[in-house]
């Protein structure tokens, strides 16, 4: 057997696990055993007569030659899919731009960018998708994603090793704040310490989640976590029930619900937070560049506050 030999589906999941990160998650998303996904690249393996993958302990990385063949799949992937629609009788995909943006994004940003690119260029068709900043640039890499609205945080590292590097444009940096409860004693101020966050009981992401919405970063004390959330709206109606307090981006403040009250930490370091828009660096279609630049607009406009 040889690479000519390789199915679609091999292709498939070859791509699925370089996104995913894992053997394990690449089965979830799937619906395989994660045996058979190991059975499909030990397989493209031997077909291609090269280790395509590096197996280590926090999941798989691609070696050289594992980009290599990534690139070509890619392309052939697309095109097996863009024959699918034109036998189907379903238009091309010219105007269609895939979206990935973490959870906060979706509750302020793109769907203001959505409804201006309606408005401007009704024909472009955007296909959208929620996930994790590590997830989304997997996801960039291997060709599933057009762009994607990251987030970012002090260091402000690079968001992934591989080269070439991502290319970023920055739509906004704001500082890190705080939801509380309205009837708690911190919301009679307008802003609070990190003196006065020591002690207080946290809602949080699940541990080694996206914690941008979890504790504050670098209390010297043990925070007491009592409840633990993947979703931020989730978080922000546990804060309005008076069960804690959580971080939040400070383009939140619009979208939070009734009974929380966000407010900037003084008394510390400025914790910042960085949204991004992400690509690889090759020539994008007219609709990539028309998204990026509703996607900018918005940016302007919802941080400005209006």
């Amino acid at each position: 057997m040889d690479l000519a030999d390789v199915s679609p589906g091999a292709l498939r999941v070859f791509r699925e696990v370089t996104e995913r990160g894992t053997l394990t998650a690449a089965a979830a998303a799937l619906g395989y055993t994660q045996s058979a996904v190991s059975r499909q690249i030990s397989a493209l393996e031997r077909a291609a007569r090269v280790r395509l993958l590096e197996r280590r302990h926090d999941g798989v990385q691609l070696t050289e030659a594992g980009h290599i063949l990534l690139r070509h799949a890619t392309i052939v992937l697309d095109q097996l899919d863009a024959a699918a629609r034109e036998l189907a009788g379903l238009p091309a995909r010219a105007g269609t731009v895939r979206l990935g943006w973490f959870a906060s994004a979706g509750a302020f940003l793109v769907p203001a960018a959505l409804a201006t690119l309606r408005r401007t260029d009704p024909a472009i068709t955007v296909v959208t998708r929620e996930g994790s900043t590590p997830a989304l640039a997997r996801a960039l890499r291997t060709g599933t994603l057009d762009l994607a609205v990251l987030a970012s945080g002090p260091p402000f590292r690079p968001l992934d090793t591989e080269s070439p590097p991502l290319e970023l444009r920055t739509l906004t940096e704001r500082p890190l704040c705080v939801a509380v409860p309205a009837t708690h004693p911190l919301a009679r101020a307008e802003a609070v310490t990190v003196a006065e966050l020591r002690g207080q009981r946290w809602i949080a992401a699940p541990s080694g989640k996206d914690e941008l919405m979890g504790m504050w970063p670098g209390l010297d004390d043990r925070p007491e976590v009592v409840h633990t959330a993947r979703d931020w709206l989730a978080k922000l109606h546990l804060v309005a029930a008076g069960c804690g307090v959580t971080t939040v981006p400070a383009g939140l403040a619009s979208a939070a619900p009734a009974g929380v009250r966000i407010l900037p930490v003084h008394g510390g370091p400025v914790e910042q937070r960085r949204v991004v828009l992400a690509r690889l660096p090759q020539p994008p279609t007219e609709a990539v560049n028309r998204l990026a630049d509703a996607l900018h607009r918005a940016a302007a406009e919802v941080f400005a506050g209006k």
